[in-house]
């Protein structure tokens, strides 16, 4: 996820969008006025849970946390942190915002209090990873019709992944076309916590956006938060990438997986060859 590792983050006055790289990148092409002020990110300790998995000689040493924001604690975030294998040195590989802190599942926690590290891709779930990338794309791609509904709970964050592409593949009414793709995972890690009902998985996923004219003469014209990778320059398409950070609880028993937040970033935007435009 490292277009995803985060930088910056504050959650203070309510959630806010952590500041990965990918988010650092935009905002030095925005106009000034535009640009967020970056300030030093700070968590409530007191608010924040750490779940600390048991793991095995070689294995890549990694933590997750929940921290609560807000008067009420009613905001609450997932992150997850790993040390890298060649610094040695640690990065916050993932921030998920969830939209409903009373939908995150109980973490199972030994004598000791360390948790469980499940394997995310385990066919013991009823979702492996696998299928899982695929029915959060299939939300981007098709609006949740071949896989996503199915195999998703009709959580906000579904909902929400289905409405942008709802509402996104009409923008430019006669116009245009939008078409949204799936995409080979750019970061395949995950990771997961074995919780009373199955895992706690946190994950990944890539899918590409095309935006083309379709009246002769016509361009499109890059939008602000576009200009760091595509300029200024019009064209008659344009081809972006996303990678997206999700949380979801996964069941071990047959049922739908519930995603309960996620967030994506542009991490790559290009003008298509013609004879690939669409």
């Amino acid at each position: 996820m490292s277009q995803n590792r985060v930088l910056l983050d504050t959650v203070e006055g309510g959630p806010r969008y952590a500041m990965s790289l990918a988010d650092l990148k935009q905002d030095q092409a925005l106009p000034a006025a535009d640009r967020e002020p970056y300030r030093p990110w700070a968590y409530d300790l007191a608010a924040t849970d750490l779940y600390i998995p048991r793991l095995g000689p070689g294995e890549q040493r990694w933590f997750a946390a929940v921290t609560r924001a807000g008067s009420k604690k009613q905001f609450a975030r997932v992150l997850v942190l790993a040390e890298d294998a060649r610094s040695k040195g640690w990065e916050m590989v993932a921030t998920i915002d969830v939209d409903d802190p009373q939908d995150l599942p109980d973490v199972v926690l030994d004598a000791d209090g360390y948790a469980t590290a499940v394997d995310a891709a385990t066919k013991t779930l009823a979702t492996p990873l696998g299928v899982l990338r695929s029915a959060v794309a299939d939300n981007f791609v098709t609006g949740g019709e071949r896989t996503g509904r199915k195999l998703l709970a009709p959580t906000e964050s579904a909902r929400r992944q289905i409405t942008v592409h709802d509402e996104t593949i009409g923008k430019f009414g006669p116009r245009g076309t939008t078409r949204f793709a799936a995409a080979p995972a750019e970061f395949a890690d995950a990771y997961a916590l074995k919780t009373a009902t199955g895992a706690l998985v946190v994950f990944s996923h890539t899918h590409t956006q095309h935006d083309a004219a379709t009246v002769p003469g016509l361009q499109i014209v890059p939008e602000k938060e576009d200009r760091a990778w595509l300029g200024t320059s019009p064209s008659p398409a344009f081809a972006y990438r996303f990678t997206c950070s999700n949380a979801a609880a996964v069941p071990d028993a047959p049922g739908r997986a519930s995603l309960l937040g996620y967030g994506c970033r542009r991490t790559d935007a290009q003008a298509p060859a013609p004879s690939t435009s669409l």
